[in-house]
Parts: structure tokens; sequence; C-alpha cells
């Protein structure tokens, strides 16, 4: 077996993947433990959007335990959930706390998310990220 290159892991430490690792497993035992007992049995009365919303973050938890073994591969998932939670803060949970309407479930969500975007921010490789998605060529269009 060959010793891994400094191509594997470019620029990223080993308590960076560690730290990522850790992010992935945290997220799926969250959702693990918050979404997938209502897939496995849901309520008959589930409304539509409910359903797609479990559907949806239960794929994210999956994904999240290859994250686990691949954490620089699954970065663009981290990217996701940074992404998606920060526009729910900023689109859903601001204007309805700035007008003081935010109810008791918004408001333990709007914490979460909060702690979420934080750790994720805080995590993510942000040169590997730069480097990666920005300054890397894109795949080509054409043969």
């Amino acid at each position: 077996m060959n010793a891994p290159s400094s191509l594997d892991t470019p620029g990223v430490s080993t308590v960076r993947l560690y730290l990522l690792r850790a992010l992935y497993l945290l997220i799926f035992a969250g959702l693990a433990l918050m979404i997938w007992p209502g897939i496995i049995n849901p309520p008959g009365d589930l409304r539509h959007f409910t359903a797609v919303a479990r559907s949806f973050l239960g794929a994210v938890s999956l994904l999240a335990v290859v994250g686990i073994r691949y954490p620089l591969k699954m970065v663009p998932l981290l990217l996701f959930e940074l992404i998606w939670k920060s526009i729910w803060l900023l689109a859903f949970a601001l204007p309805r706390w700035s007008a003081g309407q935010l109810d008791p479930t918004m408001q333990a969500e709007l914490h979460v998310y909060i702690v979420s975007v934080a750790l994720v921010a805080v995590v993510l490789p942000w040169r590997y990220v730069i480097v990666q998605y920005a300054k890397v060529p894109g795949d080509r269009w054409r043969s």
C-alpha cells in the first residue's frame, strides 16, 4: 500500500480532518435521533412538505456517514448545510424575530441553526474550499 501523498489532503491538517469527521458524525447522530424515527414510522396524517423535508434530511444524514470516511470529498455537503441554514436564518427567522413573531418551535430551531452555522463555518477548511471550488478550473463542457 502506498503512503498517502500531499495530494490526498492538500493543505488540510490531520486535526482538521478529525474535526470534519466529528462534524459529519454530529450531523448524522442529530438527524438519526430527530428525523429517522419519523421516517421509519411516519404518522398517517403527515403533510406533503413535512414528508419531503424528512426524506431530504434523511438523505443528508446518510451522506454525512460518507463524510466520516471521506471528509474532504463531502465538503459540498457541509457547504450545503451552511447555505440552507443561513438562508433559513436570514430569510425566515430574522424577519420574524425582529417583528417579535417567533413561535416556540422556531425559537428552538433558531438556536440550533445558529450553533450549526457557527460550527460548520469554524470547522470548514476555507483555504481548501477556495482552492478546490474557486481557483481550480471547472470540468470541461465538451469532449
